[in-house]
């Protein structure tokens, strides 16, 4: 085993200003931020892993919203610190900038580069404990607020060293429980799948590493371990989707750089990359992601021409991507991440290593393959054509005149300028439409009505989904472009409201306007700017006195509180089956005023999870949706037959 003691901690400065801003370490103090908190933990036991000493990692959610996350590691070192004379596990969880991962001496690689993750959590916990055992004897300590609340205790473990853990299993290695405060966080609650996916996505990255979840709030354990790394990453992607190849996998290494690359096409319209950086996925991508978009747009374009199937036309980066599932890796020493949330990768020399990479195995691939290559090249030039007709598309829809011959008095306006005050409600049909209208709040409040079912945008391409009226409406109205064009920073509402009657057809109308957002303005879901609303099912009147039930568990409840049936005199009941059957004031009380309104926002935790539903719910497959629904049907609440 490699040394790794006090001598290799370093420390840069002191832990000071965290909790006074705790936004600056973990980008906010909602739920992101509680999530990225027990991601900080985990990313130190996957450094771990990274260097070989940990293939097991276990996370638990507990009922007082406390999260373990313990590993068979190393253990965090616990001789003293000569500059600090404190044990060297009470300098990594009270300084901040403190850690064995500055040198690359310890660390080769690491995803916790800046040293301040595990402090950071100490500090923006109501309480953390950890326990580390190496060599035979176990250590503890419990810190409140980032502060000790005793030293450092010290025991022998029960029996041998190397085989029994106090009849736990666990022989060494270092376990954390925290809990957040309060004080910073407004929830405690913890999501289970926002946890799953991370740690099935660090299984795909590191095949053959165990990581488990259990949540003992309803007694659920998951494992994730999977042997084949980024090709069972593809699978998982494209399951229940028709891919046109076999999945093309590559790895390389050029100036101390680690690229590992797969890539496979599929028959839908949409792109689908997920990037990583020694194990942290980069949700804005980076240089990596620009090497790799800028190599395959290059060499599908110098294979077309060398086969003589692109002779006047070139490929963008917009026809090449059209269908493309593919997980990019890279693994250095040195990564220069966007701040601490570490969202996007930096390194300018990163971008040309990747596109050289790319470009050597794509290009090899491509001509061993002959067949795999002629599907693919049909698939981007099917995309490229499309291009062009969904280019004439968007020229219209860019013209300032657009939007004026397009909404003839279907868009009701509201006068407020300033588009973080302003709301947009899309309402199913134009009887719902009018009562919105009156109901509404014109200072703040936008109303568009919608005829009918908007186009599947999952079984059409650009250029079809622009000639439908109806998503015209919706994207002119908005104003921030669609697709590779969407700016969010133009969206002209900061909250998009989609308002649709509570049965079967609204619930479809809601998911195929989910599915064009999702398709089209990712941005909008992603950055949680689409809400639904939730209008109510019943309305239960006794004297002058009206109460509304959203659910009929509510309404069951209503009725046995003011111990009363359907039937009785000076009860009235009405169900709603529709938004037009409101009228104006009642409308505005349930469903659109800020104060009493119940809405749901929509937020995108899993990437890949969203996709595959989308893709089984709304795509050309039957067979996958039929599976789906004969798996399901048994969790059914409403069926409209």
């Amino acid at each position: 085993m490699e040394s790794y003691s006090a001598k290799d901690i370093q420390v840069l400065k002191d832990l000071t200003a965290v909790r006074k801003r705790p936004a600056m370490y973990i980008g906010d103090t909602g739920s992101r931020g509680l999530h990225h908190l027990v991601n900080e933990v985990i990313d130190n036991s996957i450094d771990e892993a990274l260097m070989g000493f940990c293939n097991t990692i276990d996370v638990v959610i507990h009922k007082d919203n406390s999260v373990t996350v313990r590993d068979n590691g190393r253990g965090i070192p616990v001789d003293l610190h000569e500059d600090y004379n404190l044990p060297a596990v009470e300098v990594v969880m009270t300084k901040l900038h403190a850690g064995g991962k500055f040198d690359s001496k310890v660390y080769k690689v690491s995803g916790g580069l800046h040293g301040v993750g595990i402090s950071v959590v100490n500090a923006l916990s109501e309480w953390l404990e950890v326990e580390v055992r190496r060599d035979g004897r176990s250590y503890y300590q419990r810190y409140e607020r980032g502060t000790p609340t005793c030293e450092l205790k010290e025991s022998m473990m029960e029996g041998d060293a190397d085989t029994n853990l106090n009849g736990d299993g666990w022989t060494r290695g270092t376990r954390v429980r925290f809990k957040p405060d309060t004080e910073i966080f407004g929830t405690l609650s913890f999501d289970p799948s926002v946890i799953s996916t991370r740690l099935r996505e660090l299984a795909f990255l590191n095949p053959g590493l165990a990581l488990s979840l259990r949540n003992e709030r309803d007694g659920k354990e998951r494992l994730f371990r999977y042997d084949g790394g980024i090709a069972s990453f593809l699978d998982y992607i494209n399951r229940d989707k028709k891919v046109l190849h076999s999945p093309i996998i590559f790895s390389g290494e050029k100036e101390g750089v680690k690229v590992e690359i797969g890539l496979q096409y599929n028959d839908s319209y949409a792109e689908n990359i997920f990037s990583f950086v020694n194990n942290v996925k980069t949700v804005e991508g980076g240089k990596h992601v620009s090497g790799f978009k800028a190599a395959l747009t290059r060499v599908l374009n110098e294979y077309g021409k060398s086969q003589s199937v692109l002779k006047k036309m070139t490929l963008d980066g917009e026809d090449v991507r059209e269908g493309l599932a593919a997980v990019i890796s890279v693994k250095l020493r040195e990564p220069q991440f966007e701040g601490q949330t570490k969202t996007k990768l930096g390194n300018s020399e990163v971008k040309g290593i990747v596109e050289s990479i790319v470009r050597e195995h794509l290009w090899d691939f491509l001509n061993e393959n002959p067949r795999d290559a002629e599907n693919i090249i049909r698939k981007v030039l099917e995309a490229a054509h499309a291009r062009e007709a969904a280019r004439h598309a968007r020229e219209i829809v860019r013209r300032k005149d657009f939007f004026s011959d397009s909404l003839p008095g279907k868009l009701a306006d509201c006068s407020e300028k300033d588009p973080a005050k302003r709301e947009l409600y899309i309402v199913e049909g134009d009887s719902a439409g009018g009562s919105a209208k009156q109901a509404r709040d014109k200072n703040f409040q936008a109303i568009l009505p919608l005829r009918g079912k908007i186009l599947n945008v999952e079984k059409a391409r650009l250029d079809k989904i622009l000639k439908s009226n109806e998503i015209r409406t919706v994207v002119t109205a908005l104003g921030a472009g669609i697709g590779d064009d969407f700016e969010l920073q133009k969206v002209r509402y900061n909250r998009i409201i989609l308002m649709s009657d509570a049965d079967v057809d609204g619930a479809h109308i809601r998911t195929l306007l989910l599915t064009f957002f999702y398709r089209y303005m990712q941005e909008l879901v992603s950055t949680n700017h689409v809400y639904i609303a939730l209008p109510p099912l019943y309305m239960v009147k006794k004297g002058k006195e009206t109460r509304y039930a959203f659910s009929d568990e509510e309404y069951a409840r209503i009725l046995e509180e003011w111990n009363v049936k359907e039937g009785d005199p000076g009860v009235r009941i009405q169900r709603y089956k529709g938004l037009g059957e409101m009228n104006p004031e009642q409308l505005w009380e349930t469903t659109m005023n800020p104060r009493t309104r119940c809405i749901k926002r929509v937020t995108l935790e899993d990437a890949a999870e969203a996709d595959w539903i989308f893709s089984v719910l709304m795509g050309e497959e039957v067979e996958p949706r039929k599976r789906f629904i004969q798996m399901h049907a048994k969790e059914v609440m409403n069926l409209d037959i």
